[in-house]
């Protein structure tokens, strides 16, 4: 859950390999001398790599289908930057899961809202969609992308948790489209802090 405490799940790799195998195969063979638009969307959907700051509309292998789920996203993500919680929980569907670190699953929009009860005025969480895949059928995808986390701790001091995350969509029999899964993962430490002593 992209909530105070963020979450991690190996579905992330997994689902970041397969679209990176779907793009390849979808865009054939490279003429000689052109660029492979397949190699880089494969090198882009590195969930290491530091946040991209070049547009979504600027990647070649972007479909009507990934373009779709990435505004699905960004108004996710606009909802719950002025609704909070309250707002995050009512884009889940009725069975949907959310996944932290450290802790079991959550699993239901109803348990989902009961854990989402942060105020935009006190937790502020945004994120912006890296890539999206839409599966073959176009009922189901998933995007990814970059969390940022604000709040203050008891002396006021800004605390700041940034990280991945992987939403996976779903259309519903109604039309509408619902977050079926949720999960995200704390950005790994930089190398130089592998062996930093505790800060005073």
């Amino acid at each position: 859950m992209r909530s105070p405490v963020p979450a991690a799940s190996i579905l992330f790799s997994l689902s970041l390999s397969l679209g990176a195998s779907v793009l390849h195969a979808q865009s054939g063979p490279t003429p000689p001398g052109k660029p492979n638009p397949a190699a880089s969307a494969a090198q882009a959907l590195d969930p290491l790599a530091a946040p991209s700051s070049a547009s979504l509309l600027d990647q070649p292998t972007l479909t009507p289908g990934a373009l779709f789920l990435i505004n699905l996203e960004r108004r996710f993500a606009a909802d719950v930057a002025t609704g909070g919680g309250k707002a995050f929980a009512a884009w889940f569907a009725d069975d949907a899961v959310s996944l932290s670190n450290g802790r079991a699953p959550v699993v239901g929009r109803t348990a989902i809202a009961a854990n989402a009860i942060w105020d935009p005025k006190t937790y502020q969480l945004t994120w912006t969609p890296t890539a999206a895949q839409m599966g073959p059928s176009n009922d189901m995808g998933f995007t990814w992308g970059h969390y940022e986390g604000r709040s203050r701790d008891a002396h006021g001091e800004p605390i700041l948790v940034t990280g991945r995350y992987m939403t996976v969509w779903r259309k519903l029999p109604d039309g509408t489209w619902k977050v079926a899964l949720d999960a995200s993962a704390t950005e790994p430490p930089a190398a130089a802090d592998c062996c930093a002593l505790p800060k005073p």
